[in-house]
């Protein structure tokens, strides 16, 4: 069984408040873990308006399924929201 760790660093230009970061941030948890059944948060720069640190964890089989998954939850970001993903991070435990 493998661990796998994602962490996203995503830049949001138009955001101007924390209230409209913390609209964003919620809905694209809520649509990770929904369409992949993994654990996600916001990890850090909670208090920056504009960039958006979120991690996912998720469980697998073996280290290739762990990085399909990793790879279709980046991709699904991508797709779902406006912010620019700056980095992406991938760590098996």
């Amino acid at each position: 069984m493998t661990v796998a760790l994602l962490t996203l660093r995503l830049y949001a230009p138009w955001v101007h408040s924390l209230k409209e970061k913390r609209m964003e941030v919620k809905s694209l948890l809520t649509r990770i873990q929904n369409q992949f059944n993994v654990s996600a948060i916001e990890a850090e720069e909670q208090d920056t308006h504009q960039v958006i640190v979120l991690a996912v964890a998720a469980l697998a089989a073996g280290t290739a399924q762990a990085d399909s998954i990793l790879a279709h939850i980046q991709d699904f970001a991508a797709a779902h929201t406006e912010a620019e993903i700056t980095s992406a991070e991938t760590e098996f435990l």
